[in-house]
């Protein structure tokens, strides 16, 4: 297999990958993938609107949407800046960390039932092999 085809095959199996896990946490399904990616970006650090639109690509009018969703449901919280009070600052509540919390035990939970279930003890040991080779991948800018 040359680089290019290895390259295409790993990211296809990354992404199936990713999209398999997302579809294992009922706790967001009634969210976007936009609206996850949001929350994933709170559960870091609180951001600004504008910093949110930018982040995850969409414009602020979108993103002034999403939190409006998801202020509503008590998913966040806005906090004035100190210094600038025409600025806000967008958290996740307590309620939104547990969402953070839940979704991904529900993603480990599964993944670790499917490589229990599927892979063979020398599979998983490969598996643990390759990780530090996947991480170096993302390490790249």
């Amino acid at each position: 297999m040359d680089t290019i085809e290895l390259a295409s095959s790993l990211r296809s199996a990354v992404s199936n990958l990713h999209k398999g896990l997302r579809k294992r946490s009922d706790s967001v399904k009634d969210y976007s993938m936009t609206e996850i990616e949001t929350i994933a970006h709170l559960s870091r650090s609180s951001q600004l609107p504008t910093e949110l639109a930018a982040l995850t690509r969409i414009t602020t009018q979108s993103m002034s949407q999403i939190l409006k969703k998801l202020e509503g449901q008590g998913i966040i919280k806005r906090t004035p800046a100190k210094d600038d009070k025409r600025k806000v600052y967008i958290s996740l509540t307590a309620s939104g960390r547990k969402l953070v919390e839940k979704t991904r035990y529900d993603r480990d939970e599964w993944l670790k039932n499917a490589i229990e279930k599927v892979l063979t003890d020398k599979e998983r040991d490969l598996l643990v092999k390759v990780l530090p080779l996947l991480c170096k991948l993302i390490e790249i800018k």
